[in-house]
């Protein structure tokens, strides 16, 4: 089975660097392993296995209401906060059942950083933003932090813009650049992972080039999961995607092949347009 779409090469922007994630070379950061998300009685995800390698972007895609991003949430559990909200299965990072009866939920946190569809500075500066994690965590020495700073900023490809008005308002960047300081602000507390419930859906086309270019750069750093609507996005910037459809997970493989030669006929219709 062929499908219809173009290949990556053809899209505006190279194919992301796949070497650090090459097959059988990267241990597994996340492992889900028959995971179920209950609603009360509704199973929003259904018996999920996947696993997620070391410094992979891994793209979750499929229609609305598909379970996307309820298993994205879940891997930092912040469907804990749903009343009737309930896992079963074994959902493991680096080795360590996320849901295990003496998981540290502020420890798996740092480990787990988190950037949301719309942009969610703090209304304090840019400095304040940066520190407000590493200073939870006991770093409070200026001389700790100032370089901390530079270097998430810098990660985040925001530090040329932002370095002369480090202690402004961060309420005072553009969307774009917003959403990249959320991201060096999540990278501040050294994340293994970061999860990303599509990023890009409130930027415009230049803003969002942007992030795209910073998501291919940053799984140098941390290993990636994103939710998102964009086959294009998908394709330009993930290594490995996920379709779920109905809340079950229906293939998962390489980018390349997911879109030029899926093996299930529904992702073929999903990526080619025919639903969604």
């Amino acid at each position: 089975m062929t499908a219809t779409v173009p290949t990556i090469s053809t899209f505006s922007r190279p194919a992301p660097d796949t070497r650090i994630a090459a097959a059988g070379h990267a241990p597994d950061v996340l492992v889900a392993d028959r995971v179920s998300v209950f609603y009360d009685q509704f199973e929003a995800i259904k018996k999920v296995s996947l696993d997620v390698r070391a410094h992979e972007v891994v793209a979750l895609i499929g229609p609305s209401g598909c379970g996307k991003s309820t298993f994205l949430r879940s891997i930092n559990r912040i469907n804990d906060l749903i009343p009737g909200c309930r896992l079963t299965g074994n959902l493991s990072l680096a080795g360590e059942n996320i849901y295990g009866p003496k998981i540290d939920l502020v420890r798996l946190r740092r480990q787990v950083g988190m950037v949301f569809q719309k942009a969610n500075p703090f209304p304090r500066s840019i400095w304040e933003n940066l520190t407000y994690g590493p200073r939870l965590q006991g770093m409070t020495k200026k001389g700790d932090l100032e370089p901390l700073v530079e270097d998430c900023l810098r990660k985040a490809a925001l530090w040329e813009e932002a370095k002369d008005r480090l202690h402004a308002s961060a309420l005072g960047l553009s969307g774009g650049q917003q959403q990249r300081m959320c991201i060096a602000r999540a990278l501040a507390t050294k994340p293994s992972i970061m999860l990303m419930d599509e990023p890009c859906s409130a930027l415009d086309p230049i803003a969002t080039s942007k992030i795209e270019d910073l998501i291919v750069e940053l799984k140098k750093f941390v290993t990636i999961v994103i939710v998102t609507h964009n086959m294009h996005q998908a394709a330009r910037v993930s290594d490995r995607t996920a379709f779920f459809y109905l809340g079950e997970l229906i293939e998962y493989d390489k980018t390349n092949t997911i879109f030029t030669n899926p093996t299930h006929k529904k992702t073929e219709q999903y990526v080619t347009g025919r639903f969604g």
